[in-house]
């Protein structure tokens, strides 16, 4: 069923990507038409597409499909992350490999966008592959880790049936360390958190 529903997040995002990069190729056109006259009303659409491009090429690599042997540049990581990001309370940091597996890199996004949510008021985080291992650091004035969420990861059981939308993460991070073949390791106080596997 996972497989499944990695296919239906591949095909919405897929299918998303190239309509919203032509609206932002449009803004662009327009942008250089209409020159002074609509500026802030042109800088707000095409913000508006910057970040819905960001969302789906993360939401793309972190929930879709992985396959077997396709690989992912470093950098695109490092700009996914970059753009998911930008302008946010959350500072992002990463220094992934020139190439590395889809299956790795869907581990790691997944495993940020979890590490998000301890941080509702930001903070920093910074992805970093050691020995063929892969942590997740993250540090805020203050972490706030819903054991509903967290409890799962650390105990090897699955989530609950009560996780709601934005936190489906939770469910896929096992799954995708299984995929992987690893297990997580999970240590946090009241400012940081590491993640590893």
């Amino acid at each position: 069923m996972s497989d499944l529903t990695a296919l239906v997040g591949s095909r919405i995002c897929h299918d998303l990507i190239s309509p919203i990069g032509a609206i932002g190729n449009g803004m662009e056109l327009l942008a250089m038409a209409a020159a002074e006259t609509h500026g802030e009303e042109l800088a707000l659409i095409s913000d508006s597409v910057a970040r819905a491009n960001a969302r789906i090429r993360m939401f793309r690599l972190a929930f879709g499909a992985a396959g077997e042997d396709t690989a992912v540049a470093g950098r695109e990581v490092c700009e996914i992350l970059a753009d998911y990001f930008g302008g946010s309370r959350l500072s992002v940091t990463a220094d992934p490999p020139a190439s590395l597996s889809r299956s790795a890199a869907k581990t790691a996004l997944l495993s940020v966008l979890c590490a998000e949510t301890a941080l509702p008021r930001g903070g920093r985080m910074a992805l970093s592959w050691r020995d063929g291992r892969i942590t997740l650091s993250a540090e805020a004035e203050r972490m706030t880790l819903d054991p509903r969420l967290w409890a799962p990861l650390t105990d090897g059981q699955p989530s609950g049936d009560d996780l709601r939308p934005a936190e489906v993460q939770f469910a896929l991070l096992p799954i995708a360390l299984a995929d992987l073949g690893r297990s997580l390791s999970l240590g946090h106080d009241e400012t940081s958190l590491t993640l590893a596997f």
